[in-house]
């Protein structure tokens, strides 16, 4: 396909990252707030300025691979942004991508600045396995598992 954003989404920061299909290479490359009115403006603009063809949202399941309240959160903005762009928009497990970024931070940076980056280097870590596992072929749709009863 080409680009994609990959979309680690927090409750006060979501960090950003670019992956290309053809050199299956990802990489972080900045941060929007969550706390924003215009969250997702701010993320499809990013997907303009790199010129994406798709968004690939961080989906954060549970070690058994059951989906908890942040994945149900994850899932719903994924939703929010499919709803709000023609892009096409998945959802990747996520598992382990933060601790992806805490090993390549570890004593690089005091604990401030290491905060404002491990969100964009997490986003790159789950967008590079879903670049290295083709998953642009097996990834769902945020609606297309069944949503939790409320």
């Amino acid at each position: 396909m080409g680009r994609w954003l990959g979309i680690d989404h927090g409750h006060k920061r979501i960090g950003l990252a670019v992956g290309d299909t053809q050199a299956r290479m990802a990489s972080p490359v900045g941060m929007a707030s969550a706390e924003r009115h215009d969250t997702v403006e701010q993320i499809l603009a990013m997907a303009r300025d790199y010129q994406v063809e798709g968004l690939l949202v961080g989906w954060p399941i549970n070690a058994d691979g059951s989906e908890g309240p942040q994945g149900v959160m994850a899932r719903r903005f994924a939703s929010e942004l499919a709803k709000q762009t023609k892009l096409p928009v998945r959802i990747w497990d996520e598992r382990l991508s933060s601790f992806v970024a805490d090993q390549a931070l570890r004593g690089l940076l005091t604990r401030k600045k290491k905060r404002a980056r491990q969100d964009a280097i997490a986003a790159a870590a789950f967008l590079q396995d879903f670049l290295s596992r083709d998953g642009e072929q097996t990834a769902h749709a945020p609606d297309d598992l069944p949503w939790p009863q409320e």
